[in-house]
């Protein structure tokens, strides 16, 4: 009793323990959801952070603050949360970032959004350019924060340089390929609202709409720079983005920075804490829910959409929108050639080639039309067209080789039916001319209405020798069997002649039918041309009337 007593308690301790370490029971703080590998290179998903995610049941909208490392994203974020630097995301004073990789912040915020209850999230990213890290990581960071929120806020200190106009490469990619689709249609999701946020000291001179205008201005190229003329269509294209840009301009909060962690909103100048407020309502104002392939995601669909997203980076050195569109792709072009599978599955093999290769272009043609319909992407979705094209290709591959297969299957076995046939044909007791070709064009029509598919010329050559050969091999048998009937008919006349008719000529006219069998036949005549003489017609026919007519068989 006293062991189990104890067994018991520890059996409880261990389950009270498990219990509390499976789940986070406090969810008002900053989690990591995405982290660098050691290299600084690859992003890998961290666990606790989306079981805050998770265990959200209502449509989910992510505002992401992304920027150069040491430019206040962290504490823009407090900001936007009414958070004190204590109690929000971590503020870092020290040269290196404090933020490594993507957190989100607990516990979201619900608004009410075209009256539809939304869980906003807010999402912390590393920074740019920080010491120790690749451009291809930086990228990375990037592409996922565009990827996976709703608003992105892109953070930046005094004024809008080249690199940052070239780090929205991507960004530009991502609405090229999915916000210009015809609205209302299914799309692989839309990009980020883009909030420009440029933080400065004076706000007097140009507005921050007219910085960026003039940032996204053509660099004049007379010479024809081909780096030139490359960040002059990054700047192009940022104009389809149009309704989905928006400029923001924020006040130094104080002059002392690193103290600012420390003062409440009445220390800070208030020019920055009514900006501030305004910011949040634009933020408010723009945000919706993230839509992927049509609809809102929860929280365990957020957290399934951010895994595919952060594959497709990691496969290759540097994100492209072409590895996005694959994964969204995937599913569709999966479906497409199962389509595709499932129509020449239901043909009747074998079939004739040119019904096969039509059959083979109607399936495909189908498929392709679904999958121009639903394809995420117009000029990267080019790669999953000739991935599907090439998939497509190796299934009618497959195909037709089990036609070439059954084909050569079925007229194999027509072709033996026949030569059986013919064999049979061979070993007639009385033979028969009529006999034998009423089966020899029952047995070739039968062939030629039922052996089809790639295998039926091949056979057909086959055929025509084999039934040339049993032919000649019949006639010559024919003639044999009938020469030898005939002798015998001429000996039985003899002994009739003689012994029971006793009719003297009736026994010459046997006597010479004998000899001339026996001698003149047997010197001048073959036995096919013994069967092409006209004289042995007459008789060939006689025989023919006794021993083989539709109503009688006397081989039976």
């Amino acid at each position: 009793m006293e062991i189990s007593f104890w067994v018991l308690v520890f059996s409880f301790s261990l389950c009270f323990f498990a219990s509390g370490s499976l789940s986070v029971e406090n969810f008002n703080q900053a989690f990591p959801i995405v982290e660098p590998d050691p290299g600084h290179t690859k992003l890998r998903l961290s666990r606790e952070g989306l079981e805050a995610i998770e265990r959200i049941t209502t449509p989910i909208a992510a505002v992401a603050v992304i920027g150069p490392y040491r430019s206040g994203k962290s504490f823009l974020l407090n900001q936007l949360l009414s958070l004190s630097c204590y109690e929000g995301f971590g503020v870092g004073h020290m040269r290196d970032t404090k933020t490594k990789g993507i957190w989100v912040w607990g516990t979201p915020v619900e608004l009410d959004i075209d009256g539809v209850k939304t869980s906003v999230f807010y999402l912390d990213t590393e920074g740019f350019e920080s010491i120790g890290k690749s451009n291809v990581y930086d990228d990375r960071i990037f592409a996922l924060a565009n990827v996976m929120s709703s608003v992105l806020i892109y953070n930046l200190p005094e004024t809008i340089r080249e690199a940052d106009i070239s780090r929205l490469s991507f960004a530009v990619e991502l609405a090229e390929e999915f916000y210009g689709r015809v609205k209302g249609q299914d799309v692989a999701f839309e990009p980020a609202k883009l909030l420009w946020l440029i933080q400065r000291d004076f706000l007097q001179g140009k507005s921050v709409q007219e910085m960026v205008n003039e940032a996204l201005r053509h660099v004049p190229n007379n010479d024809g720079n081909k780096n030139i003329e490359l960040v002059n269509q990054i700047r192009d294209s940022l104009a389809i983005m149009g309704d989905n840009s928006t400029a923001f301009s924020l006040p130094q909060p104080h002059l002392q920075r690193t103290k600012l962690c420390d003062m409440k909103d009445g220390e800070l100048d208030p020019m920055y804490v009514q900006k501030r407020e305004q910011l949040k309502q634009v933020v408010a104002d723009i945000i919706r829910p993230k839509i992927v392939q049509g609809k809102t995601l929860s929280g365990k669909e957020f957290v399934s959409f951010l895994e595919q997203i952060l594959d497709a980076l990691n496969k290759g050195e540097i994100p492209s929108t072409g590895s996005l569109v694959e994964v969204f792709n995937k599913g569709i072009l999966e479906r497409c050639l199962k389509l595709y599978s499932d129509r020449m599955a239901k043909l009747g093999l074998p079939l004739p080639e040119q019904a096969l290769q039509d059959a083979h272009e109607r399936s495909r043609d189908g498929a392709m039309k679904v999958f121009d319909e639903q394809h995420f992407g117009r000029h990267h979705a080019k790669k999953s067209v000739m991935q599907l094209d090439e998939e497509i290709e190796k299934v009618y591959t497959n195909v037709v080789l089990a036609n070439e297969y059954r084909s050569s299957k079925l007229c194999e076995e027509l072709y033996i039916r026949c030569e059986d046939k013919m064999d049979q044909l061979q070993v007639l007791r009385l033979p028969s001319m009529a006999k034998f070709s009423a089966g020899f064009l029952q047995c070739n029509q039968s062939f030629e209405l039922e052996c089809v598919g790639p295998s039926k010329a091949n056979y057909e050559q086959r055929m025509t020798k084999m039934l040339g050969k049993s032919r000649a091999l019949f006639i010559k048998e024919y003639n044999h069997k009938l020469f030898n009937w005939l002798v015998a008919f001429s000996l039985v006349m003899v002994v009739v002649g003689r012994f029971i008719i006793k009719f003297i000529l009736i026994e010459i006219g046997a006597w010479i039918l004998f000899i001339f069998l026996e001698t003149y036949t047997r010197i001048f005549w073959s036995a096919e041309s013994l069967y092409y003489n006209p004289g042995w017609h007459f008789i060939v026919g006689t025989w023919e009337t006794l021993v083989y007519s539709p109503i009688l068989d006397l081989d039976r």
